[in-house]
């Protein structure tokens, strides 16, 4: 199977990150796509900043999967070490002029409709960081999983600045979970 063909029914999996169900299907077609990319070294890129509630679902899941200690498994994007809009593209320089062929999974957080909030999704090709913000930032990732952390639409940055901790906190265990469990089923033998 090609990483084309695990997303031919639909370029986006979407689904509640607290949808037990969901989430073992969106653990699934994640599965698919490593597996079939098992042979390049996976660099998971998780975007935001700790500056911002609502923009700190990828360095909590940096931290996260930082923390399990998974064997060859690069995580870039931490709390401690965030990659945000000021050095992005930085570290997409640095993925790539380290490792050969990297397969990059890209993290971020965004806003949608009010009835998405707390939606994770999977979809392929590039993450444009920075979008709902209305940044113009380097595309990243041949795949990324985003999570809508709040509503969009109006004063963005405020939204991002005022959403609940909680709920980014869970959203991005639900998150370093997922890619865990993928990756250990893939990579780890």
């Amino acid at each position: 199977m090609s990483i084309l063909s695990v997303f031919t029914e639909s370029h986006k999996f979407k689904t509640h990150f607290d949808d037990k169900i969901g989430t073992q299907k969106m653990e699934a077609r994640l599965i698919d796509v490593l597996y079939e990319e098992r042979h390049r070294p996976l660099v998971i890129l998780c975007i935001g900043t700790d500056r911002s509630t609502g923009d700190a679902l990828g360095p909590l899941t940096g931290t996260y999967l930082s923390r399990l200690g998974l064997p060859k498994l690069t995580v870039l994007g931490t709390l401690e070490q965030p990659v945000h809009a000021t050095n992005l593209a930085e570290n997409i320089q640095y993925i790539q002029s380290t490792y050969h062929n990297p397969f990059i999974v890209a993290i971020d957080a965004c806003l949608g409709k009010m009835d998405s909030v707390g939606n994770i999704t999977l979809a392929n090709g590039p993450l444009k960081p920075g979008a709902g913000v209305h940044k113009e930032l380097p595309a990243v990732g041949e795949v990324h999983l985003t999570g809508i952390v709040n509503v969009g639409g109006f004063m963005e940055y405020m939204v991002l600045q005022n959403t609940r901790l909680g709920l980014v906190w869970k959203m991005s265990e639900a998150l370093s979970d997922l890619l865990a469990n993928a990756y250990i089923k893939t990579r780890v033998s």
